[in-house]
């Protein structure tokens, strides 16, 4: 679906049914249409060393559930702007 519709960025949930969030992010990063699109992990199990675990298998970001949307957001701006070369 990410090759299809090529989004600007990707909100990652790591639970995912069949393929979790942790491979979907891995075999999108080892894509070349689909590596550089940002990825921001999202996850509501939050556990010590989850945030490493994500970043390691290429996400760009992470953020906990519940969603505080201000910092979610900022999160959305600033990826949008580093991937369009503002920052």
């Amino acid at each position: 679906m990410a090759e299809r519709e090529m989004p600007a960025l990707i909100l990652m949930d790591l639970n995912l049914p069949i393929v979790d969030g942790w491979e979907a992010t891995r075999r999108l990063k080892a894509t070349a249409t689909t590596r550089h699109i940002p990825i921001i992990a999202l996850s509501a199990h939050a556990m010590v060393g989850d945030r490493d675990r994500a970043l390691a298998a290429g996400c760009d970001d992470y953020d906990t559930k519940p969603i505080e949307l201000a910092r979610l957001l900022q999160k959305i701006a600033a990826m949008l702007d580093k991937a369009n070369g503002d920052g």
